[in-house]
């Protein structure tokens, strides 16, 4: 008989009861205990689960040997401390994003795992919907032609956090998506901000990611808009894809037009653009629960020895990009180059 694989959540505020709900209906596995320094978030597990222990001290987590994982769901500033906890511990690791705070503590946990020989795992979540990985497979398959262009809006009215940037907590998701879809690394950044709360962190920023081809990323995003607005727009030479997540049925849409060149482009008055209009059509999407996706691949790399689609290099590269756009804000989107932030992976 196979033995079930126990896993413990740290962390039952926002994300916590998806993650134990997923966890909990994955069979062979056993969510065994939950932690929270809240014993009211702690009754509320006990009252849908009650099968399961809780415990106001994560230590209980590390110390128990039937322990096989731990999925942590707390403030950033705390993922490193509890994630290298677990690791020493002899656990395998999931952890919200971003990973940690700053990408030397994300190599420490990258090399604590593979020292261990365990899996270190981020819950970059969109990663894991169907339109994304549609998105990833498109690109992959060179049915867009070379990538020109990636464009993400991401706004709405709240939700201010005071531990963090809008950039840490809303373009953590595009960045993902974007070092996941695209096939080519960022090499530098630069970004603009503005706090219009006094003594919080900025809550409006714009990215522009620059790469060594003449690709170009952009990314907006906004806690004080009037509407709600999750949109990213990638330009092909072939086509052109719109994925827009608040759409309830299509998504996804490819739009099979461009432009062509005409004539001696050394020659601005030679050189004609045309345009050319085709078809627009929307593929039909896996709509599994992308956190139940996630969590299945997540079972599978421990028991298989896979390596996740969201490993610690996945997570460092974002923190890479979020430590280089924080310090480009800070001197009014000064171009701040990836190699020479933090250390180099």
């Amino acid at each position: 008989m196979t033995k079930n694989l126990n896993i413990a959540v740290i962390g039952y505020g926002y994300w916590g009861p998806n993650l134990v709900r997923n966890f909990a209906e994955i069979p062979g596995v056993e969510v065994k205990i939950v932690s929270d320094f809240k014993s009211e978030l702690l009754a509320k597990v006990q009252a849908r689960y009650p099968k399961i222990k809780v415990t106001t001290n994560c230590q209980d987590i590390f110390q128990d040997p039937d322990i096989d994982a731990v999925v942590i769901a707390t403030p950033v500033s705390s993922h490193f401390d509890l994630a290298l906890a677990a690791l020493k511990a002899g656990k395998h690791v999931m952890v919200e994003k971003p990973m940690t705070v700053t990408s030397e503590q994300s190599i420490r946990l990258i090399d604590e795992a593979e020292k261990r020989n365990l899996v270190l795992m981020v819950d970059h979540t969109f990663v894991y919907t169907g339109a994304v990985r549609k998105m990833h497979d498109l690109i992959a398959s060179k049915r867009l032609g070379d990538i020109y262009y990636y464009d993400s809006v991401r706004v709405n009215l709240g939700l201010f956090q005071h531990d963090v940037n809008v950039i840490c907590d809303l373009a953590v998701h595009d960045l993902s998506i974007m070092n996941y879809v695209l096939p080519a690394q960022p090499c530098a950044v630069s970004a603009t901000g503005v706090s219009h709360v006094p003594g919080e962190p900025e809550n409006i920023a714009y990215l522009t990611l620059f790469f060594e081809t003449n690709l170009i990323a952009h990314i907006h995003v906004n806690w004080l808009a009037p509407v709600k607005v999750r949109r990213t727009l990638i330009g092909g030479s072939q086509k052109m894809i719109v994925f827009d997540d608040l759409e309830p049925s299509e998504k996804l849409k490819i739009y099979d037009k461009g432009i062509t060149v005409n004539g001696n482009t050394e020659s601005l008055y030679q050189m004609l653009i045309g345009y050319r209009t085709g078809d627009m059509w929307s593929p039909k999407l896996d709509m599994t629960e992308a956190l139940r996706t996630e969590g299945l691949h997540f079972i599978d790399c421990i028991t298989k020895g896979d390596r996740p689609i969201t490993d610690g290099q996945a997570g460092l590269q974002v923190v890479k990009i979020l430590e280089a756009a924080t310090q480009s804000m800070k001197n009014q989107g000064q171009l701040v180059e990836l190699d020479k932030v933090g250390v180099v992976a």
